[in-house]
């Protein structure tokens, strides 16, 4: 009988986390106030930052969502003036993947017009999460 409820409780406990997990994937979290974002260059990124934002997306060669993500900021940004993407392999810039804490692939970050993170997200978000992360950064 004891086994049967660890097991049970095993269940409950992996279906929760699933389920935040779920809830999570692809929303956009804030960074902390101004004073203390992070900051990226354009030398850091590999291109210009963008006159408004700038979206960079941390990847790796077999990530399925990534694929996704990398055609939807491409999408956003030739139809939103001002903005370029970038796509960074994560396995070639350790140093950066660690730096910024990169903890999974896809993971996108939005930058302000002077290289400031506003918005992170990991997982494939949905285009009006883009939009609206968008927003807030050149807001």
């Amino acid at each position: 009988m004891t086994g049967l409820l660890v097991l049970l409780a095993a269940l409950v406990g992996a279906a929760a986390v699933a389920a935040l997990m779920r809830w999570k994937n692809g929303r956009f979290s804030a960074s902390p106030q101004p004073d203390d974002r992070e900051r990226l260059t354009a030398e850091q990124i590999g291109v210009p930052l963008g006159e408004r934002a700038t979206m960079v997306q941390f990847s790796s060669a077999f990530c399925s969502p990534c694929r996704a993500t990398r055609v939807l900021l491409a999408d956003v940004a030739a139809k939103v003036p001002g903005v370029v993407t970038v796509e960074i392999d994560a396995e070639d810039n350790l140093q950066l993947v660690r730096d910024l804490d990169i903890m999974r692939t896809p993971t996108v970050l939005v930058l302000d017009a002077d290289g400031a993170v506003t918005t992170r997200a990991s997982g494939l978000p949905r285009r009006e999460q883009v939009l609206a992360a968008l927003d807030r950064a050149v807001g």
